[in-house]
């Protein structure tokens, strides 16, 4: 018997569990082959229309998510919400049903408020994708960077995973954090108090506000944008400030008494949390995250078409 996804949606790296993540990781290795190759087209979801719903801007994911519904051959709806009736008072829901009448099978979606992916499963009959709620979580984002870790070192039970920088505004980080522990990671997050929440270490990590001592644990550092745009107070003095205690650069790197694998998940502001030669390094896997992103999309798009909605 085939094995399938223990949900009908994919709201959040806390709604699943490790079996899933497993069959996603199998899953995406299969379509990574299939990505190298000179046709990179498959007929898996030929008849299925996903729709793209967008409350806030996003460039990478969408079209990672893009990308991935046209290698699966899947029909596609693009929705922008500053484009639409939601910018004259639509609320979601109607704009959703809206979208439903239409017939689209699957709806991947981006919003700023959290727990709106949750709210659309369940007024709505649709398999959801949660492509980022707020500052809440981020599960495909969360996915590839567990399974570009295991692909850089093997796997990830007992590795250690510094998370570094922005953590109080970052969906990246909370769906890291629930993906890296179930798969058996120790985890860290560093950086400014300020921009640290206070329930994170319920979560089961270690915290650290000194970033040479976090580089130094770890033997991974995912590094996260300063999310300015998030921000209503000032968590900092300044962004110079931040960069001297925070910002990683080369000399950085070379202070440390070994070579650690640097990630990011975009976009990067360079020069800010780290320097364009960090980013460019050879021991930066960012553009493998990238890569691996249309994969892991391409894996969560098929395994949620395949599985039948009524067994929910």
């Amino acid at each position: 018997m085939e094995e399938t996804l223990s949900t009908n949606h994919l709201l959040g790296i806390k709604n699943i569990n490790i079996n899933d993540i497993n069959l996603i990781f199998k899953t995406a290795d299969n379509f990574k082959t299939i990505i190298n190759r000179p046709i990179k087209r498959v007929p898996s979801l030929r008849d299925i229309t996903v729709a793209n719903i967008f409350f806030e801007n996003s460039t990478r994911t969408r079209v990672s998510f893009e990308l991935a519904e046209k290698r699966l051959s899947a029909d596609i709806v693009n929705f922008s919400s500053s484009s639409s009736s939601v910018s004259k008072g639509e609320t979601l829901i109607d704009t959703v049903n809206n979208i439903l009448a239409m017939k689209v099978d699957m709806v991947v979606m981006r919003h700023p408020v959290p727990g709106a992916a949750i709210f659309l499963a369940n007024h709505t009959k649709t398999k959801v994708i949660n492509a980022g709620d707020g500052t809440h979580e981020h599960p495909t984002q969360a996915l590839l960077d567990a399974y570009s870790i295991k692909e850089k070192l093997g796997e990830l039970k007992g590795k250690k995973i510094a998370i570094i920088g922005d953590i109080l505004h970052s969906r990246v980080a909370l769906s890291n954090i629930f993906c890296l522990k179930k798969l058996g990671a120790e985890v860290m997050v560093c950086g400014p108090a300020t921009l640290i929440p206070k329930y994170i270490e319920s979560t089961g990590v270690k915290v650290e506000y000194n970033l040479i001592k976090a580089l130094n644990w770890c033997e991974v550092a995912n590094v996260l944008r300063i999310q300015l745009e998030r921000q209503d107070i000032k968590y900092f003095p300044s962004l110079r400030e931040y960069i001297l205690q925070y910002g990683i650069n080369l000399n950085t790197l070379k202070k440390l008494k070994k070579d650690i694998v640097i990630m990011h998940p975009g976009p990067i502001n360079r020069g800010v949390e780290i320097t364009s030669d960090v980013a460019d390094h050879h021991q930066s896997i960012i553009l493998n995250q990238v890569e691996n992103g249309v994969a892991i999309r391409m894996a969560v798009l098929y395994l949620l078409a395949m599985k039948n909605s009524d067994n929910a």
